[in-house]
């Protein structure tokens, strides 16, 4: 009997997506992918969905389904990170023009529905782009939302990196935010407090390259280039992997510590569009809603992304 858990990933690939699905897909995971659903967010959907095509010939995860879902926000215009991951979506290795194969016919929400109907309330969603996808899968069938087991999303923090105030998945698409945190479904928050502690610093992309495999190498081709970009754009000293901690909190929750608190989207400020206000101090006395991480132990979680590539 497989007790692996179960999840479908979200994404928009994304050097850190990649490496989600890499963590997730490796042999050590105790995760069972039932899909990889694509969203705008870091570039054009379309461009997203065929990254996540490549991730998994990459990583030969032949099996699992890839659809392709919203190519726009709920309301906002759409507006893409390409000065963070490249014209492609995904620069820096050198991958085929053409996957293996194709995005399956079925539209990305109408995936998530049904694999989460069909279930024993046992999925897990994993969100690492704009929650669109999530967010038009809960308005169009709202029976999926107690049959949710959990949503560990990457998004949002008490601070900004696209604004002053708003992180860039959240501020993507922050009325479908909205949607998703207000559901009532159990979530694990990776915001930019605790995604920023997972740096990929050049010793760290030293020691991942001695792993002689090609998804190594591809993940060190993707570490040069993402971290070249936050060192010009940011001035970090490495590469944060943002949306792996969300993969990383599935097969080993000890790496994170969280407080459990409530978080509001914010949708009409001028200069607060996107933010997560987030109560660590309860003045508003509302329901915590959210497990927020703020803390990640560097060393375990290295160490397991390192023996996730050394399974390839």
């Amino acid at each position: 009997m497989d007790n692996k858990r179960k999840v479908i990933l979200d994404c928009d690939p994304g050097h850190d997506d990649a490496m989600a699905i890499l963590l997730a897909g490796s042999k050590q995971s105790n995760l069972n992918i039932e899909a990889i659903t694509t969203v705008a967010g870091n570039i054009n959907v379309e461009k997203n969905t065929l990254n996540a095509l490549k991730v998994c010939d990459k990583a030969h995860l032949d099996d699992i389904p890839v659809a392709q879902g919203s190519d726009k926000p709920l309301v906002k215009k759409m507006e893409v990170a390409k000065e963070i991951h490249g014209e492609s979506g995904m620069d820096g290795p050198q991958l085929p023009d053409t996957p293996s194969k194709e995005p399956i016919q079925a539209h990305a929400v109408k995936v998530i529905i049904d694999k989460i109907m069909q279930s024993d309330n046992d999925i897990t969603l994993v969100p690492t782009g704009p929650l669109t996808n999530i967010a038009l899968a809960m308005r169009t069938e709202p029976r999926i939302i107690p049959k949710v087991k959990e949503i560990a999303l990457m998004g949002g923090g008490t601070f900004g990196n696209w604004t002053p105030a708003a992180e860039f998945n959240i501020w993507a698409d922050a009325e479908s935010a909205k949607i998703v945190f207000e559901s009532g479904v159990p979530i694990a928050m990776f915001g930019l407090d605790v995604t920023h502690q997972a740096l990929a610093t050049e010793e760290i992309t030293k020691e991942l390259a001695k792993i002689e495999n090609p998804v190594a190498e591809f993940v060190v081709d993707l570490l040069t280039f993402f971290s070249k970009t936050y060192k010009d754009v940011f001035g970090f000293d490495g590469a944060p992997i943002h949306d792996a901690c969300t993969v990383a909190y599935l097969i080993d929750p000890s790496i994170f510590s969280f407080e459990h608190v409530h978080v509001d989207i914010e949708t009409k400020g001028d200069y607060t569009y996107g933010m997560t206000i987030v109560d660590r101090l309860g003045v508003t006395e509302k329901e915590p809603n959210v497990h927020f991480a703020y803390k990640l132990d560097q060393d375990k979680f290295w160490k397991l992304f390192k023996d996730a590539l050394q399974t390839y």
